[in-house]
């Protein structure tokens, strides 16, 4: 274990601060708690998880609705007792959330004219119960969820206008100058960092210039309103008196500001935004308009030839405009792991070459360290879609994904070496564009060291070299001629010349029946992993490859886990098997896949795609009831695995579509999911279809590592969306 460092060696350097996503936001009647559908709330053990990152502060929820939603009178105050006490041991100073995209207890809301004093009596109780902490965020980016809760009508108090919209932003802006008040009254020294996401607008046609000059303005409003500029002569006065906001209470924030004494800047890839108002270049449910001008408003990096900005602009911009300290207080980006990764790099970096220049930019905090729940739907339904972090909770324990170590090391003071750092992020690439290029293509080429993928002409190896071509990592995808995994001088030649840093292996023999009686079956499935896994485990190369769910003799009724005895009932079964005992006694830190079943858009071979080309050209088709599966859809395998492999997970791992269903109503589900007749599919004994090799009755697979896979419904849901694109999806950002 690393030593810790002292507060003399980190003393000069950028700070690495971290936080868990602690949004309480509320829906209606609905609140929705990221701390408990992460975990977050009953594992103690996480403050140290946190420490051992190297950080210096953590952003540390003691949020109003979960502390005191009937008034610091009757407050509970034990969870933030005993973490803000470990916190101390660990050495790491809280910065307190007071309000986190929330609108308050169900007695109040952010438009309520008590809103301000009620936040404020509550920031002096928490101050009274913890004189020590010295920094404060009362009240997280007030101007985005006023957007969210006053103009867009998505979170409570769900207003849908410019007034709504003024006044909530202006009930949060009164309550953060009374809590720090309060908070003074006990501490002093007590500072404030205030957060929000300093987006930018660009714009296409002169037409809209007005509408990105308002925007941009207004998205300094918060930092304005604390700072005491928004005076009669700011640029939006007349439209905040117009739309409600009285001369009295702007003055009177004027008259006594309360600066941040560190602005806390978060910027999202959402958060740069186009409008366009040439209509025919999008598709319908893009268009709208603010009354005077129909257009879209679209993500910039999706649309403009030239890259975004990013943290490097916003913080320079904002450094320049107020002159005051900043840090970026969020760092988090929903997508594969190796384009998190980047992102984080990124942010780094840009903070670290500002910092270098001589702007005052304290540091970079690793956000949703433990993971994201429905920011896809901006956490209006609880449906249980998972983003990782630098953990991922699925398996219950947190799991330490790639992003973990990426911020280990910058927390400790060391530049990150994982080889995906080298290329650039999706929206660098030109596959980040959805919609016609406006200005000249700025791109960046992939780079860095391959992926070496076997088996180019099957299935799975094309969705591998599909995939990796979407996420920028760069690979060779090669015949057997250039890599015969049996073939030891093949398999070196190819490793010295390519130099990877990890093998994909999905070559093999897989007919069932014919391994039966075939010689090949134990050369493809067993010799030649052993080669691939000995020569990796050599040159200390990441090694995947794939076994079957025929190990298992089909005796249970419940899904096989990892830990469950093989039995095999059929040649090919047992070459797997004995694959995988080979491949882990050479190299221990193979990834062995075991899955079952595929079926996806990108073949004409499989069951699901068979099944139904049958059923639409009205055929019956005849599947088997009496056998039971988890079937497999490949983009789902591909993209979970490919993130197991860049995150240094070894061992055995069971990875299907959560679900188990007969092969008959496996054709019967994807019927209805096409609106087909279901009748068509013709239920027989698997005996009666011709199969030599014994397969198991029941072979359905589950994990004990974490419902990592999604359900086999959704994975019907996106073949059918997929199936007739002849590109694979583009990757999207994260909220």
């Amino acid at each position: 274990m690393a030593v810790p460092e002292s507060a003399r060696e980190r003393e000069g350097r950028l700070e690495l601060w971290a936080g868990p996503e602690c949004t309480v936001n509320r829906v209606g009647d609905q609140y929705l708690d990221q701390m408990r559908y992460s975990g977050f709330e009953r594992r103690l053990e996480d403050l140290d998880r946190l420490a051992e990152l190297g950080i210096t502060r953590m952003r540390f929820p003691i949020l109003w609705e979960r502390t005191a939603p009937d008034g610091p009178a009757s407050a509970d105050w034990s969870w933030a007792d005993e973490r803000l006490a470990r916190l101390r041991e660990l050495g790491v100073r809280p910065i307190a959330g007071l309000l986190h995209h929330g609108s308050g207890p169900v007695h109040t809301n952010l438009a309520d004219p008590r809103f301000p004093e009620l936040l404020a009596e509550y920031a002096g109780a928490v101050a009274q119960r913890f004189p020590q902490i010295d920094a404060y965020t009362p009240v997280n980016e007030p101007l985005t969820t006023a957007r969210f809760s006053g103009l867009y009508g998505v979170w409570y108090p769900h207003g849908r206008d410019d007034r709504a919209f003024v006044r909530c932003l202006l009930g949060e802006i009164q309550g953060t100058v009374l809590a720090m008040r309060a908070i003074r009254k006990v501490n002093p020294d007590a500072q404030l960092v205030q957060t929000d996401d300093l987006g930018y607008t660009t714009v296409a046609t002169p037409r809209l210039q007005y509408q990105a000059d308002f925007e941009n303005q207004r998205r300094w409003l918060t930092y304005d309103l604390l700072c005491g500029r928004v005076t009669r002569q700011h640029p939006l006065w007349d439209w905040l008196v117009h739309h409600g906001a009285t001369e009295a209470e702007l003055l009177a924030l004027a008259d006594e500001p309360c600066p941040p004494d560190i602005l806390g800047i978060n910027s999202y890839i959402t958060s740069e935004r186009f409008l366009d108002d040439r209509l025919d270049l999008y598709p319908d449910h893009l268009r709208g308009g603010n009354g005077r001008h129909r257009y879209v408003d679209v993500e910039t990096a999706r649309v403009l030839g030239a890259h975004i900005g990013g943290f490097s602009a916003r913080l320079r911009e904002a450094c320049e405009r107020y002159e005051l300290p900043v840090a970026i207080t969020e760092v988090h980006l929903g997508c594969s792991r190796e384009e998190q990764m980047r992102w984080l790099h990124q942010a780094w970096n840009s903070a670290a070459a500002l910092r270098d220049q001589g702007l005052d930019v304290r540091a970079v905090t690793i956000w949703a360290a433990f993971g994201t729940f429905d920011w896809d739907s901006l956490v209006t339904r609880e449906q249980g879609h998972y983003e990782p972090g630098l953990w991922d909770v699925r398996s219950g324990e947190p799991r330490r994904t790639a992003l973990y170590h990426v911020a280990r090391s910058l927390g400790h003071g060391q530049m990150p070496d994982h080889p995906v750092l080298e290329g650039p992020g999706w929206w660098q690439r030109e596959l980040r564009l959805l919609y016609p290029r406006h200005g000249e293509l700025e791109s960046l080429a992939v780079i860095g060291r391959p992926l070496l993928i076997t088996g180019a002409t099957g299935t799975l190896g094309r969705a591998y070299a599909r995939l990796c071509d979407v996420r920028g990592l760069p690979y060779k995808l090669l015949t057997r001629r250039e890599l015969d995994i049996a073939d030891r001088a093949s398999v070196e030649a190819a490793l010295e010349r390519w130099q990877p840093w990890a093998v994909i292996n999905t070559a093999g023999y897989v007919r069932v029946d014919d391994a039966e009686n075939d010689p090949r079956n134990w050369r493809e499935n067993v010799y030649g992993p052993e080669v691939l896994a000995t020569a990796c485990a050599a040159r200390g190369i990441r090694l995947m490859s794939f076994s079957s769910d025929l190990v298992f003799d089909g005796g249970k009724d419940r899904p096989y886990v990892e830990t469950d005895e093989p039995r095999p009932l059929c040649a090919y079964g047992r070459s797997k098997h004995e694959a995988e005992q080979r491949m882990l006694a050479a190299a221990p830190d193979t990834l062995v896949v075991r899955t079952a079943a595929f079926f996806g858009p990108w073949d004409r071979y499989n069951f699901v795609t068979q099944a139904l080309a049958a059923m639409r050209r009205g055929e019956p088709w005849h599947a088997a009831h009496d056998q039971w599966v988890s079937p497999t859809y490949v983009p789902d395998l591909v993209k979970t695995s490919l993130d197991m492999l860049v995150d240094g997970e070894h061992g055995l791992v069971h990875l299907a579509n959560r679900g188990a269903v007969s092969w008959a109503q496996l054709a019967e589900m994807a019927a209805e999911a096409a609106g087909l007749d279901r009748n068509l599919v013709q239920h027989r004994p698997g005996a009666e279809l011709g199969w030599v090799a014994c397969r198991p009755r029941y072979s359905a697979l589950d994990s004990e590592r974490g419902a990592v896979m999604p359900t086999l419904e959704e994975g019907l849901v996106r073949y059918l969306d997929e199936v007739e694109e002849d590109e694979p999806p583009v990757p999207m950002a994260g909220s």
